[in-house]
């Protein structure tokens, strides 16, 4: 009898010791999965995301009513380790997804969204092949055709007598997608291209780049690129006393923050936007302050982002009149509905609406200036 209840007492130990480790989402909680670069060279991008996600996560619970469970997974921005990281998610009852963060990893996790039928909205990945053919995938960002048009056409009304040279990353679905969309806007509308140059994820060096954009007189450079290569083209000019207009998109926020860049040589680069941080808006002041009294700097775009994404998935979920205990199938379904019928105000935009997974809603310039970024008109 004793052995007996020895063994009984030690299942029940056994048990709970599981049940502690938290190996699943809490039934009583809305499970969001998150999955961004959290560490290595993207890592600016996952955790200002990650940081706007929970800082709305907790805004959300400190209200009652629904509660909401985040569970961030670091990619390290590989397509493999993104995988990984989503079938971690599945496995601990993830009901919804917030990411990939960046683009390739986001490819091959919405196929597997897809598959599952489990619900993604995406902060920031921005290719078109990350909603294509997937009904239950949408973007919070724009997507690359959208910021390739808007770049060309800001240039061209800003910069109409400019020549104009581009630096792009050919091996990059992100950089390749803007780069052929504003190629093509560009054209149309003639801004004079005089140099288009490449890169690789690899390439370090961009003196040859420089150098072309530099012989053929160009006035502005556009980067279609993440900041990381960005902040070397932007030393190496410097060091060869280049000093022209550079243009970027989303991709490019992030400089300001990358550890031994001297942010002195980003005085004056001109990125479009959805998010200012030096905006005079309510919602946006009140954001900025808890944001820096959370993690002690100014939140950039992929921050704003990952709040709206939230928020976003937030008042979708409380309109489907579902519970927590409902199916991630059945939610996916729900939530289709909801993003394809109605519209979201947050940080990032006013009245968004999705078409096909993809949102509707207008960009900013802003220009970087004593080491913020303030609108550019």
């Amino acid at each position: 009898m004793k052995k007996a209840l020895s063994l009984i007492l030690v299942l029940v130990m056994v048990a709970a010791l599981f049940t502690a480790c938290g190996s699943k989402a809490s039934t009583d909680k809305l499970s969001l999965g998150f999955i961004g670069p959290l560490t290595g060279g993207a890592a600016v991008y996952g955790n200002a995301a990650k940081n706007g996600a929970e800082l709305a996560v907790k805004e959300i619970n400190a209200k009652g009513g629904l509660q909401v469970e985040l569970n961030a997974q670091d990619d390290e921005h590989d397509a493999e380790k993104s995988v990984n990281a989503y079938n971690n998610l599945k496995d601990w009852g993830m009901q919804i997804l917030i990411g990939s963060v960046t683009t390739t990893p986001c490819v091959a996790v919405s196929a597997e969204c897809y598959k599952d039928r489990i619900f993604a909205l995406t902060p920031s990945a921005s290719s078109p092949a990350v909603t294509e053919g997937k009904d239950n995938v949408y973007q919070l960002c724009f997507n690359d055709p959208n910021q390739g048009k808007a770049s060309a056409k800001y240039i061209s009304e800003h910069f109409a007598d400019a020549k104009v040279a581009i630096i792009y990353n050919n091996g990059d679905a992100y950089s390749t997608g803007i780069y052929e969309t504003f190629k093509a806007e560009a054209d149309t509308l003639n801004v004079n291209i005089v140099s288009t140059s490449t890169c690789t994820d690899d390439t370090t060096d961009f003196s040859v780049q420089v150098a072309d954009a530099q012989n053929a007189g160009a006035d502005v450079v556009f980067l279609p690129i993440y900041y990381t290569p960005a902040s070397l083209i932007l030393s190496q000019a410097n060091a060869i006393g280049y000093a022209p207009t550079f243009f970027g998109v989303d991709g490019m926020d992030g400089i300001l923050t990358l550890e031994g860049f001297d942010t002195s040589l980003a005085e004056g680069v001109m990125l479009l936007t959805p998010f200012a941080a030096d905006a005079d808006d309510e919602a946006t002041k009140s954001f900025v302050a808890a944001y820096q009294e959370a993690y002690g700097e100014i939140p950039n775009q992929f921050a704003a982002d990952g709040y709206d994404c939230v928020y976003a998935i937030y008042n979708a979920f409380l309109a489907t009149g579902l519970g927590t205990d409902a199916s991630a199938a059945d939610i996916c379904e729900a939530m289709i509905a909801q993003f394809s019928s109605t519209s979201f105000s947050g940080l990032t935009g006013a009245n968004m609406t999705w078409t096909n997974g993809m949102v509707d809603k207008a960009p900013a310039a802003v220009v970087i200036k004593d080491g913020v970024y303030v609108d550019a008109g």
